[in-house]
């Protein structure tokens, strides 16, 4: 008995000695001293005290910045744009919990392990992807660009080779994974930022010296004149052959006239000329564009390349002959075509003091030698140019007046070859229609009942020299008099 009561009494000493070791609970829980979460001392903090205090931690972190590496470039972000926050809220929890949970041997463990080296919880951060993929597509992809495929400048008649650039682009999706994992896998505040290199694909220029070298033969021409231009006109004609100039093209790839030689403004180096808008010659930013394609088409066909699109204007042109136009209109009306050929071609395109343009399509030829191709147009019909006799209540007996009319055609252009000079093919290229517009003659027919209704008869007869006599002792109406102006069709982009 006596050996067992002094068991009980040792142990109660023990208890005590503890329990005197120990710290006293408040009523509500709060961190014991000596515990930091990540770079935040939280002693003595409740549980509420203590994430406020890592929320505004979060917060600091955010106004660090991390380098992003794309390529030789570099974008410097905030951590807070990227969504940075810590996701393991329960360390809190676990903060709170050491030195209260356990034996009560463990508790006391815990609470010397305090005292002596304190304790350290880590915290675990993660970045919003919604919010990286946004950095990444607006910020980063500004440094996209495409391989510059290698070409060609002709100086003085003479090819030189201009060597191409590789091309980089951001792989976005790679990206965003490479920052999301970056923050994710164990970073933490005391990580060095050091730049983090995104992920690109770098895409090779198209093009040899050796490749190039086989562009030394001209394969098809083709010269207008545009010597009857005013000055605004003439610049226009001249910037179009300029934007158009050293284009190389590579065998399957493509080409727009209109992307090439737009946009059509004073700044890329083009004024107000005269221009093709339903049927009436009016001033358009570019005006006498259309010469510039028209020329190139010539060309492009001479050297027998496949056309893709090409359209005809509204009305018939001066400077070539019926179906050997190629009008462009906004972009429902443009000139495309495709190297058609196994070998690179150079367009040069050049306007001289006489006011003509040529553009000359280089490439390695192929054709035999023995073979010659031509273009001939062919008028299939007329159309409109006739005389339409109207009346105009609203106008006196002996008034006329009469509009210009315009023959309008329909046209084909074919392809004819000939071997040896015997002609061998005979090709359809295109068939083109060209509005003409009817002379309209009007008559006032307000006055006397009888000539009225005679000269009436007459414009019902659509006869015009029965309407003249009608009218031939009648005194002239005063020339101010206009009759009223019929409603305009719905405008259209200009062709030039």
């Amino acid at each position: 008995m006596k050996k067992y009561g002094l068991r009980k009494l040792l142990m109660a000493v023990c208890l005590a000695v503890l329990c005197l070791g120990m710290t006293t609970f408040a009523a509500e829980d709060t961190i014991l001293k000596g515990v930091m979460i990540d770079e935040v001392d939280v002693s003595g903090m409740t549980k509420s005290e203590a994430l406020k205090a890592l929320a505004s931690y979060e917060k600091s972190l955010g106004e660090q910045t991390l380098t992003l590496g794309i390529g030789e470039e570099s974008v410097e972000v905030k951590l807070s744009e990227l969504g940075i926050s810590f996701s393991n809220e329960e360390v809190v929890e676990e903060a709170i919990n050491i030195g209260r949970t356990g034996n009560i041997v463990k508790r006391y463990k815990d609470q010397k392990d305090l005292q002596n080296s304190g304790k350290v919880f880590d915290l675990a951060w993660e970045v919003d992807e919604a919010l990286v993929r946004s950095l990444v597509e607006e910020r980063c992809t500004q440094f996209d660009r495409e391989a510059e495929n290698a070409s060609l400048n002709r100086t003085n008649g003479q090819f030189n080779f201009v060597a191409g650039k590789q091309g980089i682009v951001l792989d976005v999706n790679a990206s965003v994974q490479v920052i999301t994992d970056y923050f994710n896998n164990g970073w933490t505040s005391d990580t060095k930022n050091e730049p983090l290199a995104l992920k690109t694909k770098i895409t090779e220029p198209e093009g040899s010296a050796e490749q190039l070298a086989e562009v030394k033969d001209l394969l098809g021409t083709f010269t207008t004149s545009f010597s009857s231009s005013n000055a605004k006109r003439s610049l226009n004609v001249n910037s179009g052959a300029e934007h158009i100039d050293g284009t190389v093209l590579y065998p399957g790839e493509a080409f727009s006239t209109y992307e090439t030689v737009s946009p059509f403004t004073e700044a890329n180096g083009y004024a107000m000329a005269g221009s093709y808008l339903n049927g009436e010659v009016v001033d358009s930013m570019g005006g006498g564009i259309c010469q510039v394609s028209t020329t190139l088409y010539n060309a492009v066909i001479r050297a027998e390349l496949e056309v893709t699109e090409r359209s005809p204007h509204s009305m018939t042109v001066h400077y070539v002959e019926l179906s050997e136009d190629a009008a462009i209109a906004g972009t429902y009306k443009d000139l495309k075509f495709v190297n058609s050929t196994s070998y690179p071609i150079y367009i040069e395109g050049f306007t001289t003091p006489d006011k003509k343009i040529t553009f000359n399509i280089y490439g390695k030829e192929t054709r035999d030698k023995n073979r010659t191709i031509s273009f001939e147009s062919v008028t299939v019909s007329q159309i409109g140019g006739g005389t339409i006799l109207k009346e105009n209540a609203g106008q006196p007996l002996g008034y006329k007046s009469s509009s210009k009319g315009k023959v309008g055609y329909i046209a084909e252009l074919y392809k004819v070859v000939k071997v040896n000079g015997v002609e061998t093919e005979r090709t359809r290229v295109n068939k083109s229609t060209y509005k003409g517009s009817d002379r309209v003659v009007t008559y006032g027919t307000a006055g006397d009942p009888v000539l009225s209704e005679n000269l009436r008869a007459a414009i019902a007869l659509q006869d015009e020299a029965l309407a003249d006599a009608n009218i031939a002792g009648v005194v002239a109406a005063p020339p101010e008099a206009v009759p009223p102006a019929e409603p305009a069709p719905a405008p259209e982009t200009p062709a030039q």
